[in-house]
């Protein structure tokens, strides 16, 4: 009896996926709940398991295909393994890559993550070698098990000598006077990412408006309480929970930032799932703290931490990404002093963080230097005022400049 295997639903914003990579091939023995094979969605990547034990007898769709919730990946065929597939012996396989000669790299019965089979495969190590930090390996995994063996070959490598010029480091440089070309495809999170900012443009009056926020009393209060803070929460005290709760509180007396659009009405959101936004491979993600008015300045800490592990690691799942009511991103990790953050839709704010610099201000008729950044709110026109937009700026300024007001009201 042969048993269709299907994209399954992943969510109710995710409708349609790519085959990032098959880990099976056509009279390969399966196991029920083995991974088959690869998808690469808009948020997350995802393993599809085989829903039977069985051979896989047909893959429908090659790598790279896209494929949408429903579509027929492949079959299997209940029962025992072919006589081809027991002896070994290839059925109407893909033709094989690199990647599946050799050492395969892919270590289909290992539990392993799909970011850490990509992982494994570019940096040539066998997952079946990796030590698990969890219940499956993840990319950090591969990349600690990968760093002793790129050490040594650094080690034995010639060393250039004293004044020579520091090898080129990446791919290697073009040669003088060549035009040279390069086409990638689109990942289908790039693709998905770049559909979405131009819809956000397209649809929403957007506008910016910008403040700046003397950091000088966070600072202060983050150095005197770091040390006790991380004794007894097991994490650092950074800035970012500062911002979370004085945007709850902003959000709280002006709750049309805490809003979205749906047709001619406003639904104004009584709940505050704060989006953050992180870097991941694939581009950036915006995961959720839900309920984040509830949480303190630890369960805020280490929900953001918890979210970079995820997006380095490839492990964000689509519940860590849905929803969210108004979100925070924070160019100044990267060094930008100034940007205008676009809107995550179907959110009608987003504020924007940015790079801590001294700079000369005024204060009290004299010029001293303080710790400034620059913030910047992007709000759908359409239902938030501009008055209302630079009031609950202000207003967040106002409470990270005075930080025991937050801390009072947690």
């Amino acid at each position: 009896m042969s048993i269709n295997i299907v994209v399954p639903e992943m969510g109710e914003s995710i409708v349609d996926a790519r085959i990032a990579r098959w880990l099976k091939r056509e009279g390969d023995a399966v196991s029920v709940g083995e991974p088959l094979v690869e998808l690469e969605t808009d948020k997350v990547d995802v393993e599809v398991p085989a829903p039977k034990n069985g051979v896989l007898e047909r893959i429908a769709h090659k790598d790279g295909a896209d494929v949408k919730i429903g579509d027929v990946l492949g079959t299997i065929t209940e029962g025992a393994p072919s006589a081809a597939a027991a002896t070994g012996t290839p059925g109407a396989a893909p033709a094989a890559t690199s990647e599946t000669s050799g050492k395969t790299n892919g270590s289909p019965g290992v539990a392993a993550t799909p970011s850490a089979r990509k992982a494994a495969r570019e940096q040539n190590v066998e997952l079946s070698s990796v030590a698990a930090s969890g219940p499956r390996v993840t990319k950090a995994d591969v990349e600690k098990q990968a760093a002793p063996e790129t050490a040594r070959k650094a080690e034995a490598s010639p060393k250039p000598e004293a004044g020579s010029p520091k090898p080129a480091v990446g791919r290697p440089k073009p040669e003088a006077g060549s035009r040279t070309e390069e086409r990638i495809r689109m990942s289908k999170r790039r693709a998905t990412i770049a559909k979405r900012l131009v819809e956000a443009q397209q649809t929403a009056a957007m506008l910016t408006t910008f403040n700046e926020v003397d950091m000088s009393s966070v600072m202060s209060l983050r150095e005197r309480h770091k040390e006790a803070f991380k004794k007894k929460y097991g994490i650092g005290l950074g800035i970012a929970s500062f911002f979370v709760k004085a945007a709850i509180s902003a959000l709280q007396e002006f709750p049309r930032l805490n809003a979205e659009i749906q047709g001619d009405e406003m639904v104004l959101k009584h709940f505050y799932d704060i989006g953050v936004a992180v870097g991941a491979a694939e581009g950036l993600v915006v995961p959720v703290l839900r309920d984040a008015d509830r949480m303190s300045f630890a369960g805020i800490e280490s929900g953001i931490r918890d979210f970079a592990t995820k997006a380095k690691d490839g492990t964000l799942t689509l519940d860590d990404l849905r929803g969210g009511t108004f979100s925070i991103t924070n160019g100044g990790v990267f060094g930008s002093l100034m940007s205008t953050p676009i809107l995550n839709p179907p959110q009608v704010g987003i504020l924007g963080l940015h790079a801590i610099k001294e700079r000369p201000v005024g204060m009290n008729g004299q010029v001293v230097l303080r710790p400034m950044m620059y913030t910047a709110l992007t709000y759908d026109h359409r239902i938030v005022d501009g008055s209302e937009a630079v009031r609950f700026l202000v207003r967040v300024k106002e409470l990270v400049e005075d930080p025991a007001v937050l801390l009072v009201e947690s």
